[in-house]
């Protein structure tokens, strides 16, 4: 059986991506050189693996594009007002205030990564 094993961003400053996923409370879980042209590193929330792979190409001087297509990728969080506080306090804000889609549905908000990757939020909600 097949199965998603990661998504892949390009990234202008490795470590600043890689603290900002730390944030998040991923950790780094592995670094990978691609002979002299790049390095790949693996982020991962314990427990569950690799699932973010941060590519760095050695000698990029511009801003990549993000696209039209690319969306965003997702993460759950306990609390949330407890996350965007915490997440606050090391300068990192919502593109707006928290929401629900719909009544009685999972609340959200939408983060950026250093590269203007969007990550979104999501508070389970009870059942």
């Amino acid at each position: 059986m097949s199965e998603l094993i990661h998504t892949c961003y390009r990234v202008r400053d490795v470590e600043r991506s890689v603290t900002f996923y730390e944030q998040l409370g991923m950790k780094e879980m592995r670094r990978m050189p691609i002979r002299e042209e790049a390095i790949n590193v693996f982020m991962g929330f314990e427990g569950d693996g690799p699932r973010l792979e941060l590519t760095f190409n050695f000698g990029q001087k511009e801003p990549y594009e993000i696209g039209t297509g690319y969306g965003h990728i997702a993460i759950t969080v306990e609390h949330m007002q407890e996350a965007l506080s915490r997440l606050a306090s090391m300068g990192i804000e919502p593109e707006r205030p928290p929401y629900s889609v719909r009544a009685g549905g999972s609340l959200i908000c939408f983060v950026r990564d250093p590269d203007g990757y969007r990550v979104e939020l999501i508070e389970r909600s009870p059942g």
